[in-house]
């Protein structure tokens, strides 16, 4: 058997790679999809599908609706979704994501610090766990396997 783990969120940091070769280390048959991770690629892909916008905006937009075609499918095809919330950066599309997951049925596994409880406290308590970082994330799914 092999689950298919969507990782939601922040693509500015490395902490999918952490996530992958602990999975990796355990020889955990798992199959990593998520957003896309070249930021550039992801703010451009708009006008490189759709061809040039009139302004900053619509090229957002056009970016948006591509990009949420792309999560939308990989999400519904996901086994389980790990959601994670660092430290540094807004998490606006991590908590979309956490929340669409929900709304499917799939099961979340949210990682976030402690202190950050009490921000995320509505989203922990619809996820099926919540762990403090990538150890117990990855703890969680071997013992699916076992």
């Amino acid at each position: 058997m092999e689950l298919t783990v969507y990782l939601a969120g922040e693509i500015h940091s490395n902490w999918r790679d952490d996530i992958r070769q602990k999975a990796e280390a355990k020889q955990l048959p798992l199959l990593f999809t998520g957003p896309m991770e070249q930021h550039d690629r992801s703010d451009h892909i708009g006008e490189e599908i759709l061809g040039p916008q009139a302004d900053a905006i619509a090229k957002d937009e056009a970016a948006s609706q591509i990009n949420n075609l792309r999560t939308q499918v990989l999400l519904a095809k996901a086994d389980v979704v790990i959601a994670y919330f660092g430290p540094k950066y807004k998490q606006w599309n991590t908590a979309m994501d956490a929340a669409s997951a929900m709304t499917l049925g799939k099961p979340v596994i949210l990682i976030r610090e402690r202190d950050n409880h009490h921000a995320l406290k509505e989203l922990a308590n619809k996820a099926q766990l919540v762990v403090e970082n990538a150890d117990q994330a990855i703890e969680a799914l071997a013992y699916i396997f076992e």
